[in-house]
């Protein structure tokens, strides 16, 4: 072997220093890398190409996706927190122009709230989440309410029934000013303070001299229950005009639990002695099987009636053959639009409030590596072969609007459907 005498062996290493200077040079001025270098580019990159994949239209709403890609990547490879590239990824997917496509970080209610709609049953995501949630519970610090922000002010928008807010006496239309003096954030301004007070400064009309603080003590909300668990505080019954009116709120229609417990409210529990239904659908979230339409619309089977030694006789039938007023808004998505279009086809009774959200796609939950939640479009939805709510939504008979900043907790559409209950109720229907 020919030995390298040595001002060769100094040329050759100069050369190789000049090839790897030359190499770090490209690696630093290329976008490329420095994309793939940072977590939120690689979550940005995760993101899209999960829509890629999974996204139900392969046209993606005639939007050239690749194209998308280049324009948003610059963008995401700036941020430096979850926070900041998730702004980027909603920008992205807003390119889409579909419902049941957002992405979500842990700063936010619905995070929480989505995976603990889809967790029960579904073995993949419930092993995904063992890295966030180690002790295998989805929970969040929360007062349990919406909020929806309002020419930059924010608004209590609904409120669960039976939660720490409804029970402080918070109402929707109050003004959010601060939470223990600082800005609200939905899930920062109750981390680490269940069971303990919290001051929140609200405004309950346009007059500033309204303000006044209300302490809530916050507490570890499940979001596998919470729903079903403020569907069954919501129960009423409302006597108007020597009649009992029921009203019940479904919060979300994504489990059986709480289809379950409406038959068992209407047939066995506190609503069966009612004259009259109030189906409320309003805001939370969709989801899951329309079967519970069943119980008005599905033929009367036998009456079957029980007598114990006493000579006590109890009758039981499977269905509700009262009247029934559904009570929808904005805020009713998805399955639930597709019950409000049931209701109105089988003509149960009347649709009160304002048109549906027109968000009725199949979504599905995509957990990113660094546990945000990417909720994305996976499948369309037809209803009788051929109607498409998608973007449309569902119209009520009679329409009423609810402009909810500073109502002090009046409610103009569910005091509509007691009165046209009352109505129906009076002509005997």
């Amino acid at each position: 072997m020919k030995r390298l005498r040595l001002p060769q062996l100094r040329g050759l290493a100069i050369a190789m220093l000049m090839s790897f200077s030359v190499l770090l040079l490209l690696w630093l001025i290329s976008p490329l890398p420095k994309i793939l270098a940072t977590p939120e580019t690689k979550v940005f990159e995760h993101a899209w190409q999960t829509v890629n994949d999974h996204f139900y239209d392969p046209s993606f709403h005639g939007v050239d996706w690749k194209a998308v890609r280049e324009k948003y990547q610059k963008q995401a490879a700036q941020t430096k927190s979850s926070r900041d590239v998730a702004v980027v990824i909603n920008q992205m997917l807003a390119e889409l122009k579909s419902s049941h496509t957002h992405f979500y970080t842990q700063d936010e209610p619905a995070y929480y709230q989505l995976l603990g709609i889809f967790e029960p049953g579904n073995i993949k995501l419930q092993k995904q989440l063992k890295k966030f949630f180690p002790n295998g519970k989805i929970s969040y610090s929360g007062i349990g309410f919406f909020t929806k922000k309002v020419n930059g002010k924010t608004f209590v928008s609904a409120i669960l029934d039976g939660s720490p807010a409804a029970e402080a006496g918070l109402k929707v239309g109050d003004q959010l000013l601060s939470v223990d003096g600082r800005p609200y954030q939905p899930i920062q301004s109750f981390a680490g303070k269940a069971n303990k007070k919290v001051q929140l400064l609200i405004q309950s009309s346009a007059d500033p001299n309204s303000r006044k603080e209300i302490a809530i003590a916050p507490k570890m909300l499940d979001p596998t229950t919470m729903f079903l668990d403020a569907q069954r505080a919501s129960v009423q019954v409302i006597p108007r005009q020597d009649k009992k009116i029921g009203y019940v709120h479904i919060w979300s229609n994504a489990a059986d639990p709480n289809h379950q417990q409406l038959q068992e409210d209407l047939i066995y529990g506190r609503l069966k002695e009612a004259d009259g239904l109030i189906l409320d659908l309003r805001d939370g979230w969709g989801g899951g099987d329309i079967d519970y339409l069943n119980i008005f619309t599905a033929q009367t089977g036998p009456k079957v009636t029980s007598i114990s030694r006493n000579g006590k006789k109890y009758s039981y039938i499977s269905q509700w053959k009262k009247p029934v007023v559904m009570l929808v808004n904005e805020g009713s998505r998805s399955s639930k639009e597709i019950v409000a279009f049931g209701f109105q086809q089988h003509k149960i009774g009347p649709l009160v409030g304002s048109k549906t959200a027109g968000a009725v796609l199949a979504g599905s939950p995509f957990l990113m590596d660094d546990g945000s939640l990417l909720y994305l479009a996976v499948a369309n939805v037809l209803l009788n072969d051929q109607q498409r709510l998608e973007g449309k939504g569902v119209t009520p008979d009679i329409q009423v609007p609810f402009s909810f900043e500073y109502t002090q907790g009046a409610d103009p559409q569910k005091e509509q459907a007691i009165k046209t209950l009352l109505e129906a109720l009076s002509q005997g229907r």
